[in-house]
């Protein structure tokens, strides 16, 4: 990884300029920064260690994060620096949102607002499917041979089924930010902002819409909320797409977590999170409703 000096250095337009670099918390790939240049802040982030196994395409992430921003729901991009993988961007003066926070009464309404903003914006380079990147990440574990939680894989039949239910009646994909963390969500005081499209890609929108309930903790009322703010209604066919898609956010980051937990070098409990997920998704699984999401998908 490039130190952060090297990476203001090669901002020309910043030579001589008044700089001050403070670090910022809270990033789970790369490291972030805040870097104000006479009085003007922005933010870097420095791809992490590794980032290459996760599947992050940088070129796809720059075009993505540059549209995010022309709906107005992403940070503007003031450079590029290709070279390392490298996006300054413009700082959102706003609150970083939390689960307790995006738990507060009527905010279910508000993120549908943001995500209709991003999905009827420009399209994003690529795609993104979760049961492909599934099916990638396993293959660094098996090369890598990295630990999973105890039972994952039996799980994967699970997968199979939920790929074959929603291709029954699938939806137009819409630029989707694929993970939507608490922490992605930003309020400036009269709109939901949205940050870090490292994941990002043209998908289902109730990838979009499962994922974000699921990393939440939404219970069915604020799941039920999101998506008739969204959609204009919540049948039981929405809602179970939904559903299923919940389980896929956590089959997949419970992967990236225990590759995370190998290789990534910042200091958090990846194993924790992969375990968690897993615990998660296995309960959904296993449920009393998991069936009938199935047959309301293809009913649909």
């Amino acid at each position: 990884m490039p130190s952060i000096e090297l990476v203001v250095a090669a901002v020309d337009d910043w030579s001589g300029r008044e700089i001050r670099v403070e670090p910022l918390t809270g990033g789970l790939t790369n490291l972030n920064y805040i870097v104000t240049v006479d009085d003007v802040r922005h933010v870097i982030r420095i791809p992490g260690q590794g980032s290459e196994l996760l599947a992050v395409d940088r070129t796809n992430e720059a075009h993505n994060t540059r549209a995010a921003a022309s709906s107005g729901v992403g940070a503007p991009v003031i450079h590029e620096l290709p070279q390392f993988g490298v996006l300054v961007l413009g700082f959102i003066d706003g609150v970083t949102m939390s689960n307790a926070t995006l738990g507060a009464a009527g905010m279910p309404t508000r993120v549908a607002a943001a995500l209709r903003r991003l999905h009827d914006g420009p399209r994003f380079l690529h795609d993104f499917d979760m049961f492909r990147l599934v099916e990638r990440y396993l293959e660094v574990v098996a090369e890598r041979e990295i630990p999973l939680p105890a039972g994952y894989r039996d799980g994967l039949p699970a997968v199979a089924r939920i790929e074959a239910a929603m291709a029954i009646h699938p939806l137009p994909t819409v630029p989707c930010h694929n993970d939507l963390l608490a922490e992605n969500y930003l309020d400036d005081g009269t709109d939901i902002r949205i940050i870090d499209y490292e994941y990002s890609g043209n998908n289902d929108p109730t990838f979009e819409l499962g994922n974000t309930c699921q990393e939440l903790g939404w219970d069915d009322v604020r799941v039920r909320e999101l998506c008739a703010a969204y959609f204009g209604e919540a049948t039981p066919a929405l809602i179970a797409r939904m559903r299923l898609q919940m389980i896929m956010s956590d089959m997949g980051w419970t992967l990236w977590a225990a590759i995370q937990a190998r290789i990534s070098s910042i200091d958090f409990d990846f194993g924790g999170w992969a375990e968690e997920r897993w615990a998660r998704g296995r309960a959904m699984i296993e449920g009393p409703d998991f069936e009938g999401w199935i047959g309301d998908v293809g009913r649909a």
